[in-house]
């Protein structure tokens, strides 16, 4: 059985959501060799991150080769209640993309 591309979980405490997810992704920066040919692996990362609390926005950050492999994000943001949906959504430089919701404790 394949890994989700996003595990999401996000709770209400006050009148301040945190969000946390991780994310599966090689995140290859292009200047990495394969040990066994000695060429480089090429580019492979998640360049775009969007956060959505039902219609809006809340978080959206441009990547690079710079984040680890398998990145972890936190975020905190106001104005939701319990049993809102809050989606997450990543792209990659090689077109592909995944997404993932969950439903705020």
């Amino acid at each position: 059985m394949a890994r989700k591309p996003i595990k999401i979980r996000a709770k209400l405490k006050g009148s301040m959501t945190t969000v946390k997810c991780l994310m599966s992704h090689p995140m290859e920066t292009g200047r990495r060799k394969n040990k066994k040919t000695g060429k480089l692996i090429p580019a492979h990362f998640i360049q775009n991150v969007v956060a959505k609390h039902g219609d809006n926005e809340v978080l959206n950050a441009d990547w690079s080769g710079g984040v680890s492999k398998n990145p972890y994000m936190a975020f905190k943001f106001s104005g939701a209640s319990k049993g809102d949906t809050v989606t997450i959504s990543w792209t990659d430089n090689m077109g592909k993309s995944a997404s993932a919701s969950a439903t705020i404790k």
